[in-house]
């Protein structure tokens, strides 16, 4: 029998189509069906490891409104679903529909680490895993449309359970690090294959961006510390591997299916003969090193609502004094996004772009103090703590910010930026206009006690001031715009859900806590 490893995962979906994304022990050729749809497809092997991604299009959608279940076979034989398996409902393709509000499950940072005593005391619970325990016996109407993982779906810089003892076992550079892309995919393997995980990616469809743990800390925080990355003799071949391997896990599933026919990469290595690895590494080397010469970002209309996904890590130009969260070229795609005519906006940024008050006007102190607002001597420190502390989000990168400030004012309708990272969950609101920002973080990997006082404190309206004043001896000029926390913050792991409806809402379900968004500019 050919082993399916990870998989399948229910990726992107519209009102027509689906895309199936499976790992197979050995090369193959992969059938999805669902009712009387069935797509063939052959495995394409990177690095010894074989992948497929098939495409199911209906002419109309599907009668069915709590979806079509499925199966997927591997030259012949069925893996999905699977035979000894757990006794749980089927996985089923329920495409999003305009008879409904679209739900959006979302969260970030997520550790892979075992469920033992020692493990919850020191991580949690796994609050993604217990949501999709819980969805198995939840009405198809209060399922959630779209699954969004806002960045480090695994950490590779602190990897858990069996992949960490294998990298111990491994010895050598990075110690304690994944360094190839066989690790990778086990660390990948490790994050998605449990039982609860796997039915819940492969039943509720997916869409996924990176963040820095998913390379590595602070990836991209300065033109420093790539300088300081580039001269470890490991760094270059683990950066081609995660990128790689995000393209394979993640990114592909990102795309519709019109968008995957015309990948120029994707279709060289299903005519490739033998291993394409080799492509792959090519590929994610000039990624890196010419972000122009590829979009990692994307968009997808749903219904009555435009979801913008961006690339808030390898877009960036590092330029001291002339920083940009996203270049000139992503900026130019990005505002053209924007424009979505009558659709509600819901923008997925892995790093929030409004942060609480004390720590926005910190960061942009610190990115002013870098680029020398105090001297060569204060720019080498500020570096050092932008660095050691992540400086580095939107208000860290003060022309971006700004400009996304203005785009976001200018939109002319309701707008949501959801995030994470931060690992902590929070609403704020942009003064005057119906601009939001839902957090939510982590999934499963909380804050020390030291930093969840810290940033309490930050969140205070004394630390607003103090932090304003510490900006403007920088010479940082006031924001453009002012916004204000409307809940939060609160800690511990959870997930939220984004309701479309008529007025739109969040729910946290971690600490149990909701707001609905008013449509006007009301406060």
């Amino acid at each position: 029998m050919t082993e399916l490893l990870v998989g399948p995962m229910l990726r992107y979906a519209d009102a027509t189509s689906a895309s199936v994304w499976v790992e197979t022990a050995r090369p193959g050729r992969v059938a999805v069906e669902a009712g009387d749809v069935r797509v063939e497809t052959a495995t394409f092997t990177v690095h010894g490891h074989h992948y497929a991604i098939a495409d199911l299009i209906w002419p109309q959608p599907p009668a069915a409104e709590g979806g079509v279940p499925y199966t997927v076979e591997v030259d012949g034989e069925r893996v999905w679903p699977p035979a000894d398996g757990p006794a749980v409902p089927p996985s089923r393709i329920r495409l999003p529909s305009a008879d409904r509000p679209l739900r959006v499950l979302f969260g970030s940072c997520r550790t892979s680490v075992p469920h033992d005593a020692v493990h919850l005391l020191s991580h949690g619970v796994d609050t993604l895993r217990e949501y999709g325990t819980r969805l198995r016996e939840t009405p198809d109407a209060e399922w959630p449309d779209l699954l969004l993982l806002l960045g480090d779906q695994v950490y590779a810089d602190a990897p858990g359970g069996e992949v960490l003892e294998a990298v111990r076992a491994r010895g050598g550079e990075p110690a304690g690090e994944i360094a190839d892309f066989g690790e990778y995919a086990a660390l990948y393997r490790q994050a998605w294959a449990e039982p609860e995980i796997r039915w819940l990616l492969a039943t509720v469809p997916s869409a996924m961006i990176f963040d820095d743990h998913d390379l590595r800390d602070d990836w991209n925080t300065s033109a420093a510390w790539r300088e300081k990355m580039a001269a470890l003799p490991w760094w270059r071949r683990r950066l081609v591997a995660g990128l790689g391997a995000y393209w394979v896990y993640q990114h592909l599933g990102n795309l519709s299916p019109g968008e995957r026919a015309a990948d120029p990469l994707l279709a060289r290595l299903r005519a490739h003969e033998g291993d394409g690895g080799d492509l792959l590494d090519a590929f994610a080397a000039q990624a890196d090193e010419d972000p122009a010469l590829n979009r990692w970002s994307y968009a997808r209309d749903l219904g009555d609502t435009r979801l913008i996904m961006l690339d808030t890590r390898c877009a960036r130009r590092l330029t001291p004094g002339d920083r940009r969260m996203l270049d000139d070229g992503e900026w130019e795609w990005f505002t053209r996004q924007m424009d979505a005519g009558d659709r509600r906006v819901v923008i997925g940024s892995s790093i929030p772009v409004l942060l609480p008050s004390g720590i926005h006007h910190v960061e942009s102190w610190n990115e002013a103090v870098c680029d020398g607002a105090w001297g060569r001597r204060a720019a080498r420190w500020a570096e050092v703590l932008r660095q050691a502390v992540d400086l580095e989000h939107w208000a860290a990168f003060r022309r971006s910010f700004t400009e996304m400030c203005r785009l976001l004012a200018a939109a002319g309708g309701t707008v949501i930026v959801l995030s994470g990272d931060v690992h902590f969950s929070y609403l704020a609101k942009l003064d005057g206009l119906p601009v939001y920002q839902a957090v939510c973080s982590p999934i499963r990997n909380p804050l020390s006690r030291v930093l969840r006082v810290a940033n309490v404190v930050a969140s205070m309206a004394v630390a607003g001031l103090a932090g304003g004043r510490l900006a403007r001896l920088a010479g940082v000029p006031r924001p453009v715009l002012r916004w204000r926390m409307r809940r939060g913050p609160w800690f511990g792991n959870t997930v939220a859900t984004l309701t479309l409806g008529e007025v739109p809402s969040v729910y946290w379900h971690g600490p149990g806590r909701g707001e609905r968004l008013t449509a006007n500019g009301g406060r």
